[in-house]
């Protein structure tokens, strides 16, 4: 069974996110990214593996190592989601506020 993984699963962990963060600053091999972190290599592997297959990172070799890198371009999902996202929830609070203030008005009309 092929597992699909997108870029919302990707930043939902986060070591994944710190990897994410130190690759934006400069690659770097996997070495050097495991020693930065409190788990297994081999967890550190998997969360790579993830990010790879979600597009974020890519691995090239250069000589016997391999250096990971950024590719940031993938997270413009995530933007585009969050945007949305603030425009749906401003226009309906902008309806709860304009709702609240006709319940406000009314009430002070009766009284």
């Amino acid at each position: 069974m092929i597992t699909r993984r997108d870029v919302f699963q990707a930043i939902a962990d986060p070591t994944r996110r710190e990897i994410i963060q130190r690759l934006a600053k400069e690659p770097l091999n996997l070495n050097a990214i495991a020693e930065d972190f409190d788990v297994s290599r081999q967890a550190v592997s998997k969360h790579i593996q993830i990010l790879t297959e979600c597009g974020l990172i890519i691995i090239t070799q250069k000589g016997r190592e391999r250096f990971c890198e950024a590719q940031l371009g993938k997270l413009t999902e995530v933007v585009d989601w969050v945007e949305q996202s603030r425009k749906h929830w401003i226009n309906r609070f902008e309806k709860l506020d304009k709702y609240l203030n006709e319940l406000k008005n009314n009430d002070n009309g009766t009284t």
